[in-house]
């Protein structure tokens, strides 16, 4: 009986073990693995974008590149001004000479110096573009800007065609290719159209143009060469001036007699000069053009600046030299 006891406490042993090392056996269960991956960003961070750079070759012969689209230009001639201005580039103009007269709003800009611009203020506008103007004087202060960091255009246009270039150079370095198409292309019909009504006529008349006559005895004029002497030939009149050696002359009142010019015109009527103190002049009555009234105030800006207004400077000259074909 008493073995019987040992066995069965042995037994109950044995199991009381296994019941306890299957509880300890038993494994905990995890918490189930996410099957679906966070969502990739689909928005990239900004890949950095190329600013543009477009190189052209002024009327200095010098490589320029330009980067980029410019915001902040200045002009450095009247005529530059006029171009901008008529590219539709006026609100990007944040300098200008103490000259830049037209249009009205170019009034209202901050003026950077005359003859000579002031190079200090300049760079503290912070220009994006520079258009300056030729000649050795001018290259001087070209490279002297260059230096400075500053980005710098000269335009020096010799001749009409030179003019419509220039115009269309400027609209390639300030991305403003359609307009200047635009503009150089009616600035091209208006100009054929006073050539077409000139072409037919035969009579061609001298035509005395003045500059400058603070001394009446001895005005200046425009010589060969010079805008005003290349327009009054489109127009359908003879320059008294051409004969001269130099592109801007003096001369006498003999010598102006002695040619006797049949149309006088006043360049320098910006200034004062009127038709009647020309008549008043010694020795000026027994020319053709005061016997017979024809003396004409002429907006000189029209003529002198190599900008856009040239051609309304032509379509002017041709009707004072030949009013018949403008009836």
């Amino acid at each position: 009986m008493k073995n019987k006891k040992v066995v069965f406490a042995l037994g109950l042993m044995v199991v009381l073990m296994l019941v306890v090392g299957c509880a300890q056996a038993t494994p905990t269960i995890a918490p189930p693995t996410p099957t679906i991956a966070p969502p990739t960003p689909t928005t990239l961070p900004p890949t950095p974008t190329e600013v543009p750079t477009i190189s052209v070759v002024d009327d200095a012969g010098r490589a320029v590149e330009v980067t980029g689209v410019p915001e902040r230009i200045i002009s450095l001639a009247p005529s530059n001004t006029e171009i901008l201005f008529a590219l539709g580039l006026g609100d990007k103009v944040v300098g200008v000479t103490d000259f830049c007269d037209y249009p009205e709003e170019a009034q209202e800009i901050e003026r950077v110096g005359g003859i000579e611009p002031n190079l200090e203020k300049i760079v503290d506008l912070e220009p994006d573009l520079v258009l300056y103007i030729g000649g050795a004087a001018q290259l001087e202060k070209t490279q002297t800007m260059k230096d400075l960091g500053l980005t710098v255009l000269v335009l020096a246009p010799l001749d009409i065609e030179g003019i419509f270039a220039d115009i269309e150079l400027v609209g390639r370095a300030t991305g403003t290719e359609d307009e200047t198409a635009n503009l150089v292309s009616e600035l091209r019909a208006r100009m054929d159209e006073v050539l077409s009504r000139v072409a037919p006529v035969e009579r061609h008349p001298l035509v005395f143009y003045e500059l400058d006559a603070t001394d009446p005895t001895r005005p200046w004029t425009a010589g060969p060469g010079s805008f005003i002497d290349a327009l009054i030939t489109m127009a359908g009149g003879v320059n008294l001036g051409a004969s001269a050696e130099m592109e801007w002359a003096q001369f006498s009142t003999e010598e102006i007699i002695a040619q006797d010019p049949e149309i006088i015109i006043l360049g320098d009527a910006n200034y004062g000069v009127t038709v009647e103190s020309v008549e008043e002049r010694p020795g000026w009555g027994v020319m053709t053009a005061v016997k017979e009234g024809a003396i004409y105030p002429i907006d000189d800006t029209l003529v002198s600046r190599p900008g856009p207004r040239i051609v309304d400077g032509l379509e002017e000259l041709a009707r004072i030299i030949h009013p018949e074909i403008f009836k």
